[in-house]
C-alpha cells in the first residue's frame, strides 16, 4: 500500500525557517521523481519544488527559488523540504506527491502558518 505521510509543519513567525518530512512506503522510492505541493484557503494547488530519482536534480516555484530546498535520503524513504526566509504568504498546507504505479499519490498534508 502506498502511502505519503508529512510532518514538521506548525507555527512560525515571518523570517523564520522550517523543515518538513515526508516518510513514504509501498514503493521503491528512489526510483520515483518526489513533489512538494501547497493549497492557501481559497487559492489553487500550487508546485513548489520537484526533486528527481538518481540525479536528484531540483526545480522550484518561481514563489519560492532561493529560499527552499528540496532534497531526499533514499536510505530512509523520506524527501525534506527546507524552508527559511518564511513570508505570511507561504502559509498553507503542503503536501508530498509522487506519481506512483500511474496513480496521483497525495499524503495528508502538514499546515504551515506563517505570523506574528
Amino acid at each position: 500500500q502506498v502511502q505519503l505521510v508529512e510532518s514538521g509543519g506548525g507555527l512560525v513567525q515571518p523570517g523564520g525557517s522550517l523543515r518538513l518530512s515526508c516518510a513514504a512506503s509501498g514503493f521503491t522510492f528512489s526510483s520515483y521523481a518526489m513533489n512538494w505541493y501547497r493549497q492557501a484557503p481559497g487559492k489553487e494547488r500550487e508546485l513548489v519544488a520537484t526533486i528527481t530519482t538518481a540525479s536528484g536534480s531540483t526545480n522550484y516555484g518561481d514563489s519560492v527559488k532561493g529560499r527552499f530546498t528540496i532534497s531526499r535520503d533514499n536510505a530512509k524513504n523520506t524527501v525534506y523540504l527546507q524552508m527559511n526566509s518564511l513570508k505570511p504568504e507561504d502559509t498553507a498546507m503542503y503536501y508530498c506527491n509522487a506519481l506512483v504505479y500511474f496513480i496521483n499519490r497525495w499524503g495528508q498534508g502538514t499546515q504551515v502558518t506563517v505570523s506574528s
